[in-house]
């Protein structure tokens, strides 16, 4: 493989003068590393956007708004909030699905220092209540979906505007959307601080109550050029190790990207939104996520980018219909959320053919990725997730709080630019979570001697049996090696001997059939016994998953039962 080059490239491209040259800044209180070419806030990003007026930008069914036109509405939009008094430092919510107002009430907030907080779409009255009374928000955009839970309990919004959108019957005192998006007026002139909240989003709350996450104005724009370092580091050394040599009067492809996952995640506007936004390129939004829905869209858009959860991907490389649609357009299918199997990695490579695949490690609480790996470099390392990217100092540290040596799995540890400012309400779980601008992600992992992250396993994931640690992410990329399996999730389950054994739901392909221990003896021919699930259990619905694509294992710990096992 072609490391050496990877090495030449990424010091070439983050040196002195160079797009991509570091520097040291202060922020939330502690010097991390930042790029010194990034736009100073994401206002400034976004004004740098009109020049691609005529283009599509956002397409949803048969909708299409260019970039002119989101310039006109997003001025409008901010234009309204100023009037209503808002002011750098309030907030306002989005409870909505991923419409294309969605994304230009959040380029309207981020113009004018005004953070969007991000609901969870898949939430609940009671929990909608939760995030409006810790958030409080002066106004809150919703659809109709998300009204009619509003109505269920009465007295949520606290007192703020309701703007109904795509909301044909609006409660008394609640203004249209037209009202907004038609106001009219320049985009307000406001100086916006790079340390400023540009978003709130909730962490997904698998378990207790989700935290606010605060990102930055900062976080985000170096999240941004996290992304664009990676594909441009991970070109030119594929270049320079097979002697290609591109043509350096050639335009580069305008990106169009398939919106897979919910705009209140970091993986479609932190990750997909942006880099889109960025290049120029077309966002194509869908109502709910479809594999097949997903396949039209590709063809009749021209689809280049396809970014979600593996699932998402698993599903699309494998879908009955997959070969009876023009998928030539796509360039790269991966993305983030949960790492990509080894068998996924190779499965996209090898079915879509003018693609590669792709995947980034990050989390809310880092404004998107840390890690960023694709094509050769992916296909050669799996299991990795990649490099940590240039803005990030990262540590592996031991249950003492010990730095551990290369190979060794701890608890990673990361500080960077992109790190967030900490959560709102919270200051014990921001001290618990960052320490001197240190982030604990909660995420066991080891780094190879050429600097790759491998990700074991969610810390509080891992099975004990006996003493044993066993990596469940281990366990479910070898169930996935079966033919037969179409979804699987490994979780622990209570043992009065070992304390713990390994716990396993399974959903199987269409006409496929499949027993625990035919299960077990898959495994036990690819790792250790142990690490074998004791308890399979096959299901016949799709597993429990939060608005995120994530499988929900403390659901599914709680909902089966042992004695129904195989």
């Amino acid at each position: 493989m072609h490391y050496a080059e990877l090495n030449q490239a990424w010091a070439e491209l983050t040196q002195p003068g160079a797009a991509f040259e570091i520097t040291e800044v202060e922020a939330n209180g502690a010097k991390v590393r930042a790029f010194k070419n990034a736009p100073p806030t994401v206002r400034a990003l976004w004004l740098s956007t009109a020049a691609f007026g005529p283009r599509d930008y956002l397409v949803y069914g048969d909708e299409r708004v260019t970039y002119e036109q989101a310039h006109a509405k997003v001025a409008s939009i901010a234009a309204w909030m100023w009037d209503q008094g808002l002011r750098p430092g309030d907030r306002v919510a989005v409870a909505m699905r991923n419409f294309p107002e969605w994304m230009l009430i959040y380029w309207a907030g981020a113009c004018i220092g005004v953070a969007i907080v991000g609901m969870n779409a898949w939430w609940t009255a009671p929990e909608m209540a939760y995030g409006l009374t810790d958030a409080a928000p002066k106004v809150v955009f919703a659809d109709a979906e998300r009204i009619a839970r509003m109505e269920e309990q009465p007295g949520m919004l606290n007192g703020a505007t309701l703007v109904g959108v795509r909301s044909p019957v609006l409660p008394e005192g609640a203004i249209p959307w037209s009202q907004v998006e038609g106001h009219g007026g320049a985009l307000p002139d406001v100086a916006v601080d790079p340390d400023a909240d540009l978003c709130i989003f909730y962490t997904s709350g698998t378990t207790g109550f989700p935290k606010g996450a605060q990102l930055t104005q900062r976080s985000c724009v170096n999240n941004l050029f996290n992304m664009m370092f990676s594909g441009q580091v991970h070109t030119l050394a594929t270049q320079r190790g097979t002697g290609v040599v591109p043509d350096p009067t050639a335009a580069p492809p305008i990106p169009v990207t398939l919106i897979t996952t919910p705009l209140f995640h970091v993986t479609a506007n932190n990750c997909a939104a942006y880099a889109t936004t960025a290049g120029g390129g077309k966002m194509v939004l869908m109502h709910k996520w479809d594999a097949g829905e997903a396949l039209k869209l590709i063809e009749r858009e021209r689809v280049g980018s396809v970014s979600g959860v593996p699932v998402m991907s698993r599903e699309l490389v494998t879908h009955p219909d997959f070969a009876k649609y023009d998928t030539s357009s796509l360039l790269s299918v991966g993305g983030g959320g949960a790492q990509l199997q080894p068998d996924l990695v190779d499965k996209i490579d090898k079915t879509v053919s003018t693609a590669r695949p792709n995947t980034g490690y990050g989390m809310t609480e880092t404004s998107g990725i840390i890690t960023s790996v694709s094509g050769d470099f992916f296909v050669d390392k799996p299991a990795s997730c990649g490099r940590a990217m240039p803005t990030f100092e990262t540590r592996i540290v031991g249950d003492n709080g010990e730095a551990l040596p290369p190979g060794q799995p701890g608890e990673l540890w990361v500080r960077g630019a992109s790190v967030i400012k900490g959560y709102i309400n919270r200051p014990d779980a921001t001290a618990e979570s960052i320490t001197d601008g240190w982030l604990h992600t909660g995420d066991v992992a080891y780094i190879d001697d050429e600097g790759f992250i491998f990700l074991v396993d969610r810390k509080k994931d891992m099975v004990l049996r006996g003493g044993e640690n066993i990596y469940c992410a281990e366990v479910e990329a070898t169930i996935h090696q079966h033919a037969a399996v179409a979804e699987c999730c490994v979780f622990g389950v209570a043992d009065a001997r070992l304390g713990e054994e390994v716990g396993a739901a399974i959903v199987l392909r269409p006409g496929e059939s499949l027993d625990a221990e035919a299960v077990r003896q898959h495994c036990v021919a690819l790792i250790a016994k142990h690490k074998a699930p004791r308890y399979v259990w096959i299901l016949d619905t799709p597993l429990p998953r939060n608005a995120n694509g994530k499988f929900l294992k403390r659901e599914l710990r709680e909902t089966l039962s042992v004695a129904d096992a195989g």
